[in-house]
């Protein structure tokens, strides 16, 4: 009597709710095989961009340095005094006066450094300054971040630096930390691979990507 009542108050008949169901779950399998399509077309064509890039700037144009210590600050400053002809960014680093004064100390002329504070974590690091580069013609970067650090840098780099045909050297500081979790490294790649689809870098969603990879990985790790 219920169902009766139930189906009696529905716009569409059974056979067409269930139509209705059917096309919804076909639309949702191609949007889910559109994306995919789509990922592995960017996978395919990154390397070849990098390629390119490395082909046309086999020498680094410019330092990128990721903030997150006044190690990785110092280490750049000392850096800089072998390679004088290169200009230095700083992503979210040490305030100004901090920054400014390391690089005075290792007579490294304020002209050649840019600091940029719009990242607000690794992602944003690249995001907020790829473009710089790009409107620079900039092919090929010095990539420095603490050695700890380098594999999800390295992760993220090759997405969004490389989907703009930009290349990096990977460039260590020592230290005494333990290398992160693979988690973080996927959560941030697939941030890095919407930010290439749709130009959003889910910053505001990242510890909520990382409980649900959590979540799906960790059952699996007890088979």
């Amino acid at each position: 009597m219920i169902s009766r009542q139930i189906s009696d108050i529905s716009p569409y008949p059974a056979s067409t709710n269930s139509l209705v169901k059917i096309c919804r779950h076909q639309f949702k399998w191609r949007c889910c095989l559109t994306s995919a399509t789509l990922i592995l077309i960017l996978l395919s064509i990154i390397p070849l961009r990098l390629a390119i890039a490395q082909y046309q700037s086999p020498h680094p144009q410019a330092i990128l340095t990721l903030g997150g210590g006044r190690d990785r600050e110092k280490f750049t400053a000392q850096f800089a005094q072998t390679h004088p002809s290169l200009d230095i960014w700083v992503s979210s680093g040490s305030p100004p006066d901090v920054l400014y004064a390391i690089f005075q100390n290792a007579n490294i002329p304020i002209q050649r450094v840019h600091l940029d504070y719009r990242a607000v974590d690794t992602v944003t690091n690249f995001t907020s300054l790829v473009a710089d580069f790009k409107r620079r013609n900039i092919q090929h970067i010095y990539l420095i971040t603490s050695d700890y650090h380098i594999p999800r840098a390295k992760a993220i780099a090759i997405l969004v630096l490389g989907s703009q045909s930009i290349t990096f050297t990977p460039v260590a500081v020592p230290s005494n930390q333990p290398p992160e979790s693979w988690l973080r490294i996927l959560r941030d790649s697939i941030r890095a691979l919407l930010w290439i689809m749709t130009g959003h870098t889910g910053a505001r969603l990242k510890s909520q990507l990382i409980s649900s990879l959590s979540f799906v990985i960790r059952p699996l790790s007890y088979h």
